[in-house]
């Protein structure tokens, strides 16, 4: 893919197209956060880097994710909390990822309103997990989470509710939920859907 193509279908600000989310994202007040949206460039073409969180967490413990939380009262901007957030949770210095755009607000059915905020992470790069929080961090090609044919649609009953989501098998691992909204919200500019 090519990076200028990406770069052209993303926002400068996530406030620039209507925000997206899980079926089940409340009506109620959402807490603001951002997540990183790591992009690396490889000979085979570009990986999505991912992180499973540890299962002791109580937000959503073992789930795959990408590097993010909260913002916090000391953050500047999206683009700061993203930052800070990688550097806390996967140890990707601040100044390795180049920021490439924003894909729109994602509500989450748990209560938090999502800046995807998307970059660029040339190798070489160094990790240190931070084993409190993540258990592992991977990549996958982009080309795969792309494809609708990778994509499954499945149901399921969450706080007294049936909802529908899509998930991303990808070997051992289920990319599913908000990760996987936002992986369709960057299919979606694309127009890989």
């Amino acid at each position: 893919m090519d990076i200028e193509r990406l770069q052209a279908c993303l926002l400068s600000d996530p406030d620039q197209a209507p925000s997206e989310g899980d079926s089940g994202a409340a009506a109620r007040p959402l807490t603001p956060a951002a997540v990183l949206v790591p992009l690396v460039p490889r000979p085979a073409g570009l990986q999505v880097l991912l992180t499973q969180r540890t299962e002791h967490l109580r937000d959503h413990p073992g789930q795959i994710s990408f590097p993010g939380g909260r913002l916090e009262p000391g953050d500047v901007s999206p683009v700061h909390a993203a930052l800070r957030e990688a550097e806390e949770e996967i140890g990707l210095a601040r100044h390795v990822p180049r920021v490439l755009g924003y894909l729109p607000l994602y509500r989450t059915a748990t209560g938090f309103q999502v800046y995807p905020v998307v970059a660029l992470i040339e190798p070489p790069f160094t990790l240190a997990l931070d084993a409190f929080e993540v258990a592992e961090a991977f990549e996958v090609p982009l080309a795969f989470l792309l494809d609708p044919r990778n994509h499954r649609r499945v149901r399921l009953h969450y706080r007294g509710a049936l909802r529908e989501y899509t998930a991303m098998p990808y070997g051992e691992r289920y990319i599913w939920g908000a990760t996987a909204g936002m992986i369709l919200s960057l299919a979606r500019r694309l127009g890989a859907l």
